[in-house]
This record gives structure tokens, C-alpha cells and sequence, in this order.
């Protein structure tokens, strides 16, 4: 299976001062880790990168680097490495909203990995219309499954839930190789009734004061 490529290249500075070499001269710092290999620092191109992510699966992107030695990057008949992996952890900075480092995980696309992944309602529930409440519980789940049966996300139709009605873990639907990692018991949506509750609240208070009084 191919995915989409990402030129990056080996860089020898490391540290504070090798990252702001880097990032003066328009690159961003990063390194490649995992599957007990030692780890590559590297640079590459940002808009590269992010032109290169899913814009729904975001990190959950499964690329093919192509990792390059030093000034080597695009050349013919440098030494390059293809690596399958995914972006693992990524520092922006708070005010420009650029990348600052960017952590890449090795993938094997035979082995599961963990990653999380958000949850989408879809319908409209019945209880809503009687004077309940929509609450979800679970925005994202984490999940395990192999790179190529990542999902974008997982939807669950919110559409029979009445009030005091819940969807659980075990509700959703997982595609073939799909494991949630959470008790299937976990509770994903329910439809409340907030009037009641705050009635009944209202009533348990003015029994306090009335025992306050006697």
C-alpha cells in the first residue's frame, strides 16, 4: 500500500542551538523514533508536511518518509531511507500557530497501533423533543488497528435515544480490524432531563429550610 511521501532530511545539530539553525533557515527540527532503532534527527519542509496530512485523519496519517543524508534531499542518486510512520507528537508555537518540533513515530503496517480517534453523533434524538438534553459523554475514543484500517472517525446515530436513554462503547460500529480501547460498558451519549432535576433540586431545598426554620 502507498502513502502519501514526505521528504525530510538528516541534520547533524542537535539541541537547542541546532533546532534554532534549523528554523532560521525555514525548516522545522524533528525526529524519527521507534520499533527499537535508534533515532534520526531530522528537518523538512512545514507546508510539505501539513499539505501532506489527511484533513480529517490529521495525525492519524500514516506517511512514507524519505529520509535523506545531509543536503542530499531530492538529489539523484543520494543515499535516502523510505520509512512508513506517523506523526507521533508535534509542538506549535502558541502565537504564530507554527510547527516547532515534530516528534515521527515508526509504523509497522502489520502491527496495530494505538491512537485516538474523535466521535461524531449523527440524528437527532427523540428525547430532545419531549424537553431532554443531548449530552455526550466521549468525544474520542482511543483505538487499536493496523495503519491502513485507521478510521477518520467513528459515528453513532443518536436518533432513538429518549430521555434516561444512553449509547455506549459498545454501540459503535468498528470496522474489520478496529478495536476500542476503553470498557465496553463506557457510556458515549444520553439524553438527560435537566427541568426535572432542577425541580427536584429546587423541592429538596426548600425541605432544608424548612427543617431550618423548625
Amino acid at each position: 500500500m502507498e502513502f502519501t511521501k514526505v521528504n525530510v532530511e538528516v541534520r547533524g545539530g542537535t539541541g537547542k542551538g541546532g533546532s534554532r539553525k534549523v528554523r532560521a533557515a525555514g525548516k522545522v527540527p524533528g525526529v524519527v523514533y521507534g520499533r527499537k532503532l535508534e533515532p534520526i534527527a531530522v528537518t523538512f519542509d512545514e507546508k510539505e508536511l501539513l499539505s501532506s496530512l489527511d484533513k480529517e485523519k490529521r495525525r492519524n496519517t500514516v506517511l512514507t518518509l524519505s529520509i535523506a543524508e545531509a543536503g542530499k534531499t531530492g538529489a539523484a542518486g543520494g543515499k535516502t531511507e523510505e520509512v512508513t510512520a506517523m506523526v507521533r507528537e508535534a509542538q506549535i508555537n502558541p502565537l504564530s500557530r507554527r510547527l516547532v518540533h515534530v516528534d515521527f513515530l515508526r509504523v509497522d503496517i502489520d502491527a496495530e497501533v494505538h491512537v485516538t480517534v474523535p466521535v461524531v453523533l449523527t440524528g437527532k434524538a427523540i428525547g430532545t423533543t419531549t424537553g431532554g438534553q443531548l449530552h455526550q459523554s466521549l468525544h474520542a475514543v482511543p483505538v487499536a488497528a493496523k495503519p491502513a484500517a485507521i478510521p477518520t472517525k467513528l459515528e453513532v446515530d443518536v436518533s432513538a435515544l429518549e430521555i434516561g436513554d444512553a449509547l455506549h462503547v459498545s454501540d459503535l460500529k468498528l470496522g474489520a480490524g478496529v478495536r476500542v480501547l476503553l470498557d465496553a460498558r463506557d457510556a458515549i451519549a444520553s439524553v438527560v432531563a435537566p427541568k426535572a432535576e432542577k425541580v427536584e433540586a429546587e423541592v429538596e431545598i426548600g425541605r432544608a429550610s424548612c427543617r431550618e426554620r423548625v
